[in-house]
């Protein structure tokens, strides 16, 4: 079984970065891709952003211009970097590796973000 470990998360005012990163146990190969989803305090759980294993990289609408997510395969690591963070964006990330963004095989136990003054 695949151990996916975040970090990264912590306490950023508005309009500040954090970059996440998230360590596999062992390689996605040559199918799997990597996500982040999240959920925000009282809401439904999100996809955020999802790499696919040919380092297609997709995002929904609301974080589009701000994150960017990356891979390095050496290290079985991704990251997403978020760069203008709102208050909405406050939420538990969790790291996701599956065959399609919408398609998730293993989770990350996740790692809160807070984005507050």
């Amino acid at each position: 079984q695949v151990q996916l470990v975040e970090s990264g998360g912590g306490l950023v005012q508005p309009g500040g970065s954090l970059r996440l990163s998230c360590v596999a146990s062992r390689s996605t190969g040559s199918v799997y891709g990597m996500g982040w989803y999240r959920q925000a305090p009282g809401k439904e759980r999100e996809l955020v952003a999802f790499i696919s294993s040919g380092g297609v990289r997709r995002y929904v609408d609301p974080v589009k211009g701000r994150f960017t997510i990356s891979r390095d395969g050496a290290k079985n690591t991704m990251y997403m970097q978020m760069n203008s963070l709102k208050p909405e964006d406050t939420a538990v990330y969790y790291c996701t590796m599956g065959p399609a963004a919408t398609t998730t095989v293993y989770w990350g136990k996740g790692t809160l973000v807070t984005v507050s003054s």
